[in-house]
């Protein structure tokens, strides 16, 4: 049984679960707060990040939500998430380092330092312009969205990948922060619609960050 350290808001971790949940690996969560310096944690992981798994049973402990991916799709046949071609398992790659790295620089990572870590950890207000900034750039990512759902079936290609999943794992984080407007993105919208309505997202749905409180529709499968 794996064990994976994380935190309710964390992107990496989301992504993590969702493809153990799609190819039917069984995990059990244990809650980590990297910004609290404890040494076990730090032990598991010297980066200080989550998520980390662990298997006692087999002694083993991965940390890095890509390595941990790949370790995963290497090891468990069931449901591959990264297949296809050389040129389409590139194409899945790019798109999972676009959300993972871009898209968490530019919004989910901003909104979670200025809606979650100001309030629970630095006890400050957010930055107004900030937080306009992130919706902003938002809108450009939810545009290129409708542009690849408007010429493909998923992001990367006819079926669903890590890649949609990362990028869902990325988008859940801002719109439980209340980063996304959704009103002039249809395509990206219905294709996040799928992605939540799948059995595996809605653990997240039901999820809450301590004291803060998502928008009305974020657990909507149908908003």
């Amino acid at each position: 049984m794996w064990h994976i350290f994380q935190f309710p808001l964390c992107p990496f971790s989301r992504k993590v679960r969702l493809l153990m949940s799609e190819k039917g690996i069984a995990y059990e969560l244990q809650t980590a707060k990297p910004w609290e310096g404890e040494d076990r944690f730090f032990a598991m992981n010297p980066a200080g990040r989550t998520p980390v798994i662990k298997d006692e049973e087999k002694g083993i402990t991965l940390s890095d939500s890509r390595a941990i991916c790949e370790y995963l799709e290497e090891t468990v046949d069931r449901n591959p998430l990264i297949s296809g071609t050389a040129q389409q398992r590139a194409e899945i790659r790019r798109l999972i380092a676009m959300f993972d790295e871009n898209f968490f620089g530019d919004v989910s990572g901003p909104l979670l330092h200025e809606r979650m870590k100001k309030r629970l950890v630095l006890r400050q207000s957010p930055d107004a312009r900030m937080l306009r900034d992130s919706m902003k750039l938002a809108h450009d990512y939810l545009d290129y969205i409708d542009y690849l759902i408007d010429h493909r079936p998923w992001l990367a290609g006819p079926t669903m990948t890590l890649a949609d999943l990362a990028a869902a794992a990325q988008i859940s984080v801002a719109d439980y922060l209340g980063g996304i407007d959704w009103s002039s993105h249809v395509q990206a919208n219905e294709w996040y619609r799928w992605i939540k309505s799948r059995p595996s997202f809605r653990p997240l749905l039901s999820e809450r960050m301590e004291v803060i409180q998502p928008p009305s529709h974020y657990a909507e499968v149908d908003a």
